[in-house]
């Protein structure tokens, strides 16, 4: 099978049966991508999942194009972004044409909300992932714990905190450790 087919294919099926949205997918997309196709190796997804975090774009699509560039270039990109986006896109239009006020019928209502369960599920499954096999340096897990304590109490005293801002913060500690640790190894090699 052509490998532009074989990714439509693989991210049509992980459009169609992820709920959630992108981090939601984001277990799927690496358990699909690195541990069974074996497209992408895991820093690859982890990095992957940095930059689809820091650009605009929903990440799941940011994903399959990267993926779907890596394994077919411009065409591979736009095969794996179509695929992953049109389940969604045919799901939607359909509710939205044939079915006005379908989250107000009560049994999809209780669906949906055992649906954020797994959602949340799924999501955390992909964190703890990535932390799984992230560098267990010093710097890493302090940016690590501040940022998780600091969404816990956005969340918990809702408080009107940008997510990007924390990630942009994080990204600003990250390189002036960077800097300093290369300034100082400079001034050992002098």
């Amino acid at each position: 099978m052509p490998i532009i087919i074989e990714l439509f294919l693989t991210f049509a099926k992980i459009g169609l049966f992820t709920f959630g949205g992108g981090y939601a997918m984001l277990s799927i997309i690496e358990n699909i991508c690195v541990e069974k196709k074996n497209w992408i190796t895991h820093d690859e997804m982890m990095n992957i999942t940095v930059i689809a975090e820091s650009t605009p774009g929903p990440v799941a699509i940011n994903c399959a194009t990267f993926v779907g560039y890596k394994k077919g270039k411009l065409l591979g990109a736009i095969f794996a972004t179509i695929g992953v986006a049109l389940p969604s896109f045919i799901i939607i239009f359909a509710l939205s044409m044939f079915l006005e006020g379908f989250l107000e019928i009560t049994w999809i209502a209780h669906a949906f909300l055992g649906i954020k369960i797994a959602v949340g599920i799924l999501i955390l499954d992909a964190a703890i992932k990535m932390i799984k096999k992230m560098q267990k340096k010093s710097l890493q897990i302090g940016i690590l714990l501040v940022s998780f304590v600091v969404i816990m109490l956005v969340n918990v005293l809702k408080l009107h905190v940008s997510s990007i801002m924390i990630m942009l913060l994080a990204a600003v500690v990250s390189v002036a450790f960077f800097l300093l640790n290369k300034g100082k190894r400079k001034e050992g090699q002098v």
